[in-house]
């Protein structure tokens, strides 16, 4: 570890975001520059005592370390790729979102360069950078990330995923599946039961406490996965299929929306045909890998 509290960062980028990254970049005590294309952003900082670079090429001389937050990694390379820009030797945290391809190509650009390179994926909204809660996926060599680790700290939780440079987006849209498949169970279940006159506001503790029991047998199924064994321990798929069925009867004798619960139906119907469904349903990983025409 070669890192101190005095470590001097840049931080290019200026959005509500890469505010929010470079104040706490301040906060913890690192000399801090900043540079956005439209200067009057870094203002506020400034007066808590950033430096405001002319140029990118002078952001990136001044920082030992250097943090992205633009739009998208096109402007990574275009602003990088400046000729005034020296890359030879600097580090570069890109926490700019995209994809897992664009990561991978954008490291190997930047090696070219003859710059070190993490890939990042922020896990938090801005007021909460700065915090535990503020959770920070890096990708990337490892000794990279071990060197600067304690600077990156500044900004929240932060974990190193692996050598991979794609896998902090892979993380990253892994994660938003989750979140936005929870959220529409729950907004299912809700249209459902406002037909009988409860609210969301009565739903919900029930539907957390699902979510949480849900959570638990995760552990277990992903080891079932990894092994390519699904024995029924607790039910088989088969009988999953069958309250289904039920899932997407109730909602159309409603009259709400039934193409989630049928999306569900199709799928593990689909893998009952193909002989599954005396396993458990884990087995549906198959459904998932398996790619369908749109």
């Amino acid at each position: 570890m070669n890192d101190t509290t005095t470590t001097p960062v840049t931080v290019i980028g200026l959005g509500l975001m890469g505010q929010a990254l470079a104040g706490a970049f301040l906060r913890a005590g690192h000399p801090t520059t900043v540079w956005n294309r439209t200067s009057a952003k870094a203002d506020r900082l400034v007066a808590e005592g950033a430096l405001r670079a002319a140029s990118v090429g002078d952001a990136v001389a001044a920082g030992g370390l250097t943090v992205l937050c633009v739009t998208d990694y096109r402007a990574v390379r275009e602003l990088l790729g400046a000729s005034d820009v020296a890359l030879d030797g600097a580090t570069l945290v890109n926490l700019t979102s995209g994809d897992s391809a664009q990561a991978r190509e954008t490291a190997r650009w930047a090696g070219e360069r003859g710059a070190r390179y993490l890939d990042g994926a922020l896990m938090a909204v801005p007021p909460v950078i700065g915090t535990a809660d503020a959770v920070i996926l890096h990708s990337g060599p490892p000794a990279v990330f071990e060197a600067h680790a304690a600077t990156l700290g500044a900004l929240g939780t932060v974990t190193h995923l692996g050598e991979d440079p794609g896998l902090a987006s892979l993380y990253d849209v892994a994660g938003l599946a989750m979140m936005w498949s929870v959220l529409n169970a729950w907004l299912q279940g809700t249209a459902l039961l406002r037909t009988a006159g409860v609210d969301a506001r009565t739903y919900a503790p029930f539907a957390r406490q699902i979510a949480a029991g849900v959570a638990e047998w995760l552990p277990g199924y992903a080891e079932q996965i990894d092994n390519g064994s699904f024995p029924a321990e607790v039910a088989a798929l088969e009988t999953d299929v069958r309250a289904m069925a039920h899932l997407v009867e109730e909602s159309e004798a409603a009259g709400i929306n039934a193409e989630l619960p049928r999306l569900l139906k199709a799928m593990a119907d689909r893998s009952v045909a193909a002989g599954h469904g005396k396993e458990q349903y884990p087995v549906l990983i198959e459904e998932f890998v398996t790619p369908r025409d749109v």
